[in-house]
């Protein structure tokens, strides 16, 4: 099954916006875009033509939840945060660059709008997650695991010290071969 069925993804959206993004989607695919590129980028500006609706605090939004014609900049900050205070800023940032593409394309491939409400919206800055170390109580019961003197059993140990005592990434390990040990 597709991915991307833009019945469903377009569905309770104004005739306008199923429309637009009817034809930006014949745009994408012409230009080769992958159905997962295509998936994100339609996905962005049906969620925004739904917050639009829904959602939006601005009295002004009802126009542009009818045509993205009609998004200002405040419409897509609005959006933006919500989309922040809601998902988080990675998707925000995803939402931003799918939403940068629409409406350069409704400007200079449609020329139905004259400037891009994303013009000076700055982009999210997602936070940046703390990956959670393993505690050496942990980690020693892991290494009981491998109590004992066969070959499998010290192979492992082995492994699971480079791991914990290098910071070696899983794949640098793995590939490790006789030669690259000093």
């Amino acid at each position: 099954m597709p991915l991307l069925d833009l019945n469903k993804l377009t569905l309770g959206l104004s005739k306008t916006w199923v429309g637009y993004l009817r034809d930006w989607d014949r745009t994408l695919r012409s230009a080769s875009h992958p159905e997962t590129t295509r998936y994100n980028y339609l996905l962005a500006a049906a969620q925004l033509a739904r917050y639009l609706g829904e959602y939006s605090p601005d009295p002004d939004a009802d126009d542009a939840a009818a045509d993205p014609c009609s998004v200002t900049r405040a419409h897509i900050e609005f959006f933006q945060a919500w989309m922040i205070e809601t998902r988080s800023g990675a998707t925000a940032l995803n939402k931003h660059k799918g939403l940068q593409q629409f409406f350069k394309w409704l400007m200079v491939d449609e020329e139905d709008i004259d400037r891009s409400p994303m013009e000076r919206v700055k982009q999210p800055k997602p936070q940046k997650r703390l990956i959670p170390i393993i505690r050496d109580d942990d980690t020693k019961k892991v290494l009981d695991t491998c109590k004992g003197k066969s070959f499998t059993q010290l192979r492992d140990e082995a492994i699971i010290r480079l791991l914990y005592n290098t910071g070696g990434r899983l794949s640098e390990i793995g590939n490790l071969i006789l030669e690259d040990i000093d």
